[in-house]
């Protein structure tokens, strides 16, 4: 179904299921000892969909169902969402490190920092997301017996909404610095959107705070309906396994501002990191590179960006 700006989801549809997507790489990831979230296939489990499950679980011949030539699928997916979790943990390790005790994780779907994360004793980490989303990783972690390793504050509201003043009403304190990450979250934005989020996160941050973020290229010319066509020819055998998610209308489309160039007119400085080279520096292969319109993880970047 074709987004709209009023759209919801649960964690097994729409832009729901990519977070679940996300964590089954992360427990595929998990078992090949990449990263370490034992948490990431119990949530997914939880969860209920069947094909993310058992791709979680290893029981999916991922070269079986992912297209010859394409430049994004399943096989692709567990060491980008590795290199990818490794560069949010260290943000955060080194926001911390730096002295700074409030942590937002905007949009947190199941990531679950707050409870496997070394924080200092005196960290506040505060997730925000839908609240049909919170309530269920709450409750879940819950059930396993987890408890969080910071103190953790949920701030269960859509980001369409006022989430500033939610967010303060939880505790959050705009004269202290903060670390926020957006990872996984701009493409599921219309590109005003994404500048309204940063405006937001500027007008909430003091100087010496930091933001990690993952940004998307913009589509105003590329996305095309043969682009389109692509992805879903890349995405056919998912769904004669059952798992019916179109991404190829799961993103906004638009003339999208570059994220770097955005926070250095809002008096950031950034730096920025191609997947690519993320992958290098992790020891990962590199992703295929894009082939006239297809949809390629190569085209993604890595933001750390600091207030002056």
């Amino acid at each position: 179904m074709t987004r709209t700006n009023d759209d919801t989801w649960d964690l097994a549809t729409s832009v729901g299921a990519t977070a679940t997507m996300v964590a089954a790489a992360r427990a595929i990831a998990t078992t090949a000892e990449q990263i370490d979230d034992p948490f990431a296939e119990p949530l997914v489990r939880a969860v209920g969909v069947d094909f993310l499950t058992r791709w979680a679980t290893g029981q999916i011949d991922t070269e079986a169902l992912d297209v010859d030539g394409a430049t994004w699928g399943l096989q692709q997916m567990p060491a980008a969402m590795a290199a990818r979790t490794r560069y949010f943990d260290a943000f955060f390790a080194e926001a911390a490190a730096a002295g700074i005790r409030q942590a937002v994780i905007l949009a947190s779907g199941l990531d679950a920092r707050a409870y496997r994360l070394d924080w200092p004793a005196d960290m506040t980490v505060f997730e925000i997301d839908q609240p049909e989303v919170i309530e269920f990783k709450t409750t879940t972690l819950a059930g396993l017996g987890a408890d969080p390793r910071a103190e953790l504050k949920t701030v269960a509201i859509d980001l369409r909404e006022d989430w500033p003043t939610a967010l303060q009403a939880a505790g959050f304190d705009p004269a202290l610095p903060a670390a926020w990450i957006a990872e996984g979250l701009f493409g599921y934005l219309p590109p005003q959107a994404q500048d309204r989020l940063l405006d937001a996160v500027t007008a909430l941050s003091v100087p010496g705070s930091r933001i990690g973020s993952e940004a998307v290229p913009s589509t105003a010319d590329s996305f095309t309906d043969e682009a389109r066509a692509q992805l879903r020819d890349a995405t056919a055998k998912w769904r004669e396994h059952g798992f019916e998610l179109d991404f190829s209308e799961l993103s906004f489309t638009g003339d999208r501002n570059d994220v770097g160039e955005y926070l250095g007119a809002l008096g950031w400085t950034s730096v920025a990191t191609p997947m690519s080279d993320l992958l290098a520096a992790n020891g990962f292969p590199a992703t295929p590179p894009a082939d006239g319109d297809q949809p390629t993880m190569s085209s993604v970047v890595y933001f750390t960006s600091t207030l002056l």
